[in-house]
């Protein structure tokens, strides 16, 4: 036989399958299904074969010894020991189109009760964060539409921000407001772990019809497993990812880090992970780099990521919230002070940054922005003696100016849920409280 092709067909042979390898169940503890006799790799796709010619799909997680270890996409009843298991040799993947736009998706990209969409693209969820060399400066601003964050905090696109606060502080109205009134080609917004009464309560009353026009929802509730938790902040920057590619400037909010944090503690409890920080394994603090850092500029478009924070017993401090405010390019604090008077948004500007504000925004604007700074630090200072009346008007000339222009600061920071104000507006503004 000519040698080429007998070298033809033998690597037909090499790449073809010609049979089909399972392996079997082992063993079930929690949500951790220990698999033996399959060939695969961490962040595979398995299918569980049910006895009523079922599937139910699973992700590899990791080993122990010569046995995989799997967690479900999905509901494990009806999952029993030697059930047979079978490998895809792929990893989750998403389909992405422009026909997504206004609906909402489950945290494994399918379309929540519509029928499958004929998309043209597939996306891996996994991507790699774009290469530093090739990312783009920031130095167009990026209106958000709230003026204390448009005049104080000012966001560039490709920007990531953090939004910090404890709970019923007004973290998801906030997020709603800003996708109503930014200024971005796309929106896409991850409810990750959110209750199942507050996803539909968030599309209709926050985000509103004209708000979910070009946006895209990922939900992925408190109910659903861990792994679909996770692959819900991966799916939706992902579908970000995508939109950015085609040299759009993309809008993702995620809500909440915390809550995709939380599942993968659960992950890496249920594989036997040492409990590190307040509980939290070793893969917390690894996973979230890799999830943050994918958002911001490429070589073509832009994401521009606002990640809330639910910081546990309002302590800023705590761990997750110290890892994302150090990777982030600047954090939003709400305060449970400020909104206990009453005043939305319950941004605390005083202990609010935006790391690249100076470098957009134009010099009279940040010189505006730092004297209202300075007004707010010098009347927090003396607000316990005007309020007992123990200052003396006339004593300290900055506490005078202070005090007249308080109300004129406090105005400027508070606004209303359905008002809109453009970004020169803001600008006019804040210089006019000096004036």
């Amino acid at each position: 036989m000519d040698k080429t092709y007998f070298d033809k067909y033998s690597r037909i042979l090499d790449e073809k399958n010609f049979y089909n390898s399972y392996g079997k169940v082992k063993e079930v503890i929690g949500l951790t299904i220990q698999v033996k006799g399959i060939k695969s790799f961490v962040g595979e796709v398995c299918e569980i074969v049910l006895n009523k010619n079922e599937i139910v799909r699973a992700e590899v997680v990791g080993f122990k010894g010569e046995n995989a270890l799997l967690m479900p996409l999905g509901d494990l009843r009806g999952v029993n020991a030697g059930a047979l298991v079978k490998s895809t040799g792929k990893s989750l993947r998403v389909k992405v189109g422009d026909a997504l736009l206004g609906k909402v998706l489950d945290g494994l990209g399918n379309v929540i009760g519509e029928e499958e969409l004929n998309l043209p693209d597939e996306v891996d969820v996994y991507n790699s964060p774009p290469n530093p060399m090739k990312r783009k400066r920031i130095k167009e601003i990026m209106p958000t539409g709230v003026k204390a964050i448009d005049g104080l905090l000012t966001c560039g696109q490709g920007q990531r921000l953090g939004i910090f606060a404890g709970s019923g502080v007004g973290k998801s109205t906030l997020l709603g407001m800003m996708s109503r009134y930014c200024k971005s080609d796309i929106n896409v917004i991850a409810l990750i772990g959110e209750r199942g009464r507050e996803v539909l309560d968030f599309i209709e009353t926050s985000l509103g019809e004209e708000g979910l026009r070009n946006t895209i929802v990922v939900c992925a509730t408190s109910d659903q497993p861990a792994l679909i938790r996770l692959k819900g902040a991966f799916v939706a920057t992902a579908i970000a990812e995508y939109f950015r590619d085609q040299g759009k400037q993309v809008m993702l909010m995620m809500d909440s880090v915390t809550r995709f944090a939380m599942a993968q503690r659960e992950v890496g409890l249920a594989i036997g992970e040492p409990p590190a920080t307040k509980g939290y394994t070793p893969s917390v603090f690894a996973i979230l780099p890799q999830l943050l850092e994918r958002s911001g500029t490429s070589d073509k478009g832009s994401i521009t990521a606002f990640y809330t924070v639910l910081v546990e017993g309002d302590d800023m401090n705590e761990p997750i919230a110290d890892t994302v405010r150090g990777i982030l390019d600047g954090h939003i604090i709400l305060t449970r002070k400020i909104a206990e008077k009453n005043h939305f948004p319950a941004i605390d500007v005083q202990k609010s940054i935006s790391r690249l504000m100076k470098e957009i925004v134009t010099e009279d604007h940040y010189k505006a922005a730092n004297e209202l700074r300075n007004n707010l630090a010098v009347y927090e200072k003396a607000e316990d003696l005007i309020n007992l009346g123990a200052y003396k008007k006339g004593s300290n000339p900055l506490i005078d100016m202070s005090v007249t222009l308080n109300p004129k600061i406090l105005d400027f920071l508070q606004q209303k849920v359905e008002e809109e104000i453009d970004f020169p507006a803001v600008v006019k503004k804040i210089e006019n409280i000096f004036v």
